[in-house]
């Protein structure tokens, strides 16, 4: 049920003439279904778990965290209704609470908003009773309200009443004197007179007309709040002119304040200095055609593939290693961004999406690393548009906050990249709600940011404040919409700012217009909207070429991206020099032998470049793959600890004689070994820095084939989001409890005769067995329903109206009214027996 229903259904209870609630368990047992419904979709942290009847159901309602959820999801316009409710007399009539928000000269807009500001306070069990009878839940009073430990939101200090309740009977005799009131003979009625005479318009503006400019001053810098302030023993004469008469008043020695009665006549009746009963409006900064945004948002898409995929590609062989305290380390994470050619943020971003995509993970080992996971092997097989699909969908509902790698935990710890405190389980709904903002401007539209974070801030003013509390703080929320607004460019959802079409259809809005967007999750499901995102990508995004342009000065260029078996095999024979809209490789005699280890030929590397380019394979380039083979494998390196081995015991010799190998710890064995100290890996690597190619070889001395394929950790599943809250019921959950609490209330409130036994209130019936068994024996036979006390097998004790219809075998079987399901009982569990009165039958 809408919020316009809502306030139908209450102002139709109210002309049928039914008494008013007396309590908020009234006001929600004078509900129809749909309005249960609609506050337990509201408020699911009252479903856990399911509430016997609508009393519990109002006492969990009226508890301080419930209440806390529920108002830091309000909005702005709601809250500040709250807000003033929180200062008016209790209960409010509506009038009173429309003069408090719109002040005494009016205002159209909140007049038209007020209403949908009332139902919605109303739907979520925050304010109940009817119009001329307002009441904030007891809880939300005592958390809006004004004190001196808790000032109120709106600026407003204690009223005359609460500010002289400590106050001698001949103090306020005294003010009442200095205000030129007629003295009464006692305080209450002069508090009453006082009260009267501060919100009275016409009478407070004389006295006031008499105040000295300085007292007025004075009143001033008080009106909007805070209200309290700091006075000497000996105050200056206009402090002591309001002080007289009540319009300061003390509540300690040292401090004064501003009654709300004498506040709201200054500021003209408002309880806010500035409401706002109407949302801003996201404001288009920039317009482009739709065919620019999708052209510009595709060639940022594949510029995210292809980041991701050279991050993972340089932890092919194992990634850096696990903090012990979880995490990446910083010198790692500079080092990535430097590989990248990023900033640590944007390397940070590039981590966590691969993370929240299941792409990488720790190993895992007792010496725990990073590397990519199996699941990188599938999604490099995809087509590139579904690739992006599988990258933006996780990104949407992950918790993770790439935004707060660098920043401190509650503990002062530094916060690192894929480290743990990065959930933040607001996240999912920030971003989909800041690119829903960004669907309702027109296609090809770019959102000026600073438009959509003032509607995001109106519209959950309290959620995720952290840091200071001076003013202009930021809240995560504004952090978390900031990074969403960059990430969505970097990821290809948006395009020169503007949200593009795959983007819409990842979002299920409709490609022309979203002017009432969905919400997060309805719809057709996510697998089939990222399949509809992927089919619009896919043409926008550039073909793969077959072929490179070699070069005399040992390059090659690719003229696009390249096919998925040429970019592997052409990754290992060379180095990418630049990235961009072509691509540059080079080699280098240390790329050459890394292809000869991955176990081809020379022959193999001529007849590849052969195959694959456009241009006559350059001669310095098959000079190079000659040399490099040619000097390839002629060292063999072993395990002794390692050996090095050579049919040449001249190149040994010179080995030796270099003094860079004196690290290596070798010595001569026979004329073609040479025994090291150190392990193979290293003798490998102090050979090939001194100049030479040696190649690895087995026990048997074969040698060993360092294949491209390399390390990945066992099959890991994707980081589970962190929620925020119950989840949201759906429908055959709603409509199950809300026919459970109808039941256990018809169960509780169900009149019934007096027992033979009296009972105490609350207690469950007590009559012996043979009254029981004649009772429910007679209800089977008559078809009527009786009231009984039920102990279950675990001792748990429960009251529940049954309409009996077989009794025997020591069992009584009935419809179950509390439960709505027929259900059988052991008579012997039954602790009494009482019939519904007549009118209850």
């Amino acid at each position: 049920m809408g919020i316009g229903e809502l306030d139908r259904e209450a102002h139709v209870a109210e002309a049928s003439g039914a008494a008013a609630p007396r309590t908020l368990a009234e006001a929600l047992r004078a509900r129809g279904d749909d309005g249960l419904a609609a506050l337990l979709r509201a408020r699911p942290d009252l479903l856990g778990p399911v509430p016997n009847d609508l009393t519990q159901l109002a006492t969990r309602a009226g508890t301080r965290g419930s209440v806390i959820r529920a108002i830091e999801r309000l909005d702005r316009f709601a809250l500040q209704t709250a807000e003033a409710l929180a200062v008016a007399p209790d209960p409010t009539p509506y009038p009173v609470l429309l003069a408090l928000l719109a002040g005494d000269e009016g205002d159209p807009e909140i007049e038209a908003a007020l209403p949908a500001a009332v139902a919605l306070l109303r739907e979520q069990a925050l304010v109940w009773g009817d119009d001329e009878r307002l009441r904030l839940v007891r809880t939300a009073r005592e958390l809006l309200a004004p004190s001196a430990q808790h000032p109120s939101p709106t600026g407003l200090g204690p009223t005359v009443a609460e500010a002289t309740s400590g106050m001698s009977p001949g103090r306020v005799q005294e003010i009442i004197a200095a205000a030129g009131l007629t003295s009464t003979h006692d305080p209450v009625s002069a508090v009453a007179v006082l009260t009267e005479l501060f919100t009275d318009r016409t009478r407070m503006g004389e006295l006031l007309d008499t105040a000295p400019p300085e007292a007025l001053s004075v009143l001033d810098r008080l009106v909007w709040g805070p209200p309290y302030g700091e006075v000497t023993a000996n105050p200056a004469p206009p402090v002591r002119w309001l002080r007289d008469r009540g319009l300061l008043l003390p509540v300690s020695p040292r401090t004064m304040v501003l009654p709300r009665e004498v506040a709201l006549h200054l500021r003209g009746g408002r309880a806010h200095r500035s409401p706002e009963p109407l949302p801003p409006e996201p404001v288009v900064g920039r317009d482009y055609r739709p065919q620019v945004v999708d052209s510009a948002a595709a060639g940022q898409a594949y510029v995210a593939l292809a980041t991701i995929e050279e991050l993972l590609k340089s932890w092919d062989r194992g990634g850096p290693p696990v903090l012990r305290a979880g995490g990446l380390a910083v010198r790692d994470l500079k080092r990535i961004a430097a590989t990248l050619d990023v900033s640590e943020q944007i390397a940070c971003f590039w981590l966590e999406l691969g993370y929240a995509a299941g792409l990488l993970a720790s190993d895992g080992e007792a010496d725990e690393r990073y590397a990519p996971t199996p699941a990188y092997d599938d999604w490099l097989d995809l087509p590139p548009a579904e690739r992006w699909a599988r990258l933006a969908t996780p990104w949407l509902t992950a918790t993770r906050t790439s935004g707060l790698v660098g920043g401190q935990d509650a503990k002062g710890r530094t916060l690192s990249a894929l480290g743990p405190d990065l959930d933040r389980s607001s996240a999912p709904e920030v971003r989909h709600r800041v690119l829903f903002l960004l669907a309702t401007l027109p296609p090809g539209a770019a959102a000026d940011p600073e438009s959509v974070l003032a509607r995001l801030r109106w519209e959950r003013p309290l959620r995720g404040a952290e840091g200071s509390s001076s003013a202009g703080a930021a809240t995560v929320r504004t952090r978390i919409a900031r990074w969403t607004l960059e990430e969505a460019e970097l990821l290809g959802l948006t395009g020169r700012g503007a949200l593009s079409g795959p983007a819409r259809a990842l979002l299920n809005l409709p490609l022309a217009e979203a002017a009432s967007p969905a919400e997060p999750g309805g719809g057709v499901e996510a697998s089939v909207a990222a399949t509809r995102a992927a089919t619009l990508l896919a043409p926008l995004l550039p073909e793969a070429v077959d072929h490179v342009l070699l070069q005399a000065d040992l390059t090659a260029v690719a003229p696009g991206p390249l096919r998925r078996p040429l970019a592997d095999a052409l990754g290992v024979l060379a180095d990418v020099e630049s990235k961009g809209g072509a691509t540059v490789y080079r080699f280098t005699p240390g790329s050459v032998r890394r292809a000869l280890d991955s176990g081809q030929t020379a022959t193999d590397l001529h007849e590849f470049l052969a195959k694959h380019s456009t241009t006559p394979v350059p001669q310095p380039l098959a000079y190079l793959v000659d040399d490099v083979a040619r000097r390839h494998g002629h060292l063999k390196v072993g395990a002794a600890s390692a050996y090095v081995r050579c049919d040449d015991d001249t190149v040994l010799g010179e080995i030796l004689a270099d003094r860079r190998s004196a690290p290596l710890g070798l010595r001569r064995i026979a004329p073609t070994v040479l025994a090291a100290q150190t392990d193979p890996v290293s003798l490998l690597d102090g050979l090939r820095s001194m100049g030479y190619a040696p190649a690895a070889e087995s026990a048997e001395g074969d040698v060993l084939i360092a294949r491209a394929d390399a390390y990945r950790t066992p099959a890991r599943t994707a980081p589970v989001p962190v929620p925020d809250g119950p989840p949201s019921p759906d429908g055959t959950l709603l409509a199950a409890a809300v026919k459970a609490i109808r039941a256990g209330d018809r169960a509780a409130t169900a009149v019934r005769k007096e027992p033979s036994t009296p009972t105490t209130a609350g207690t469950l019936p007590r009559t012996s067995a043979a009254e029981t068994l004649a009772t429910v024996q007679a209800a089977a036979m008559t078809g009527s329903a009786v009231w009984i006390g039920y102990v279950n097998a675990e001792g748990a004790a429960s009251q529940r109206v049954i309409a009996p219809v077989r009794v025997e075998g020591g069992f009584v079987t009935g419809y179950d009214h509390t439960a709505d399901e027929v259900r059988t009982y052991p008579l012997h569990r039954i602790t009494g027996v009482a019939e519904l009165a007549d009118d209850q039958v």
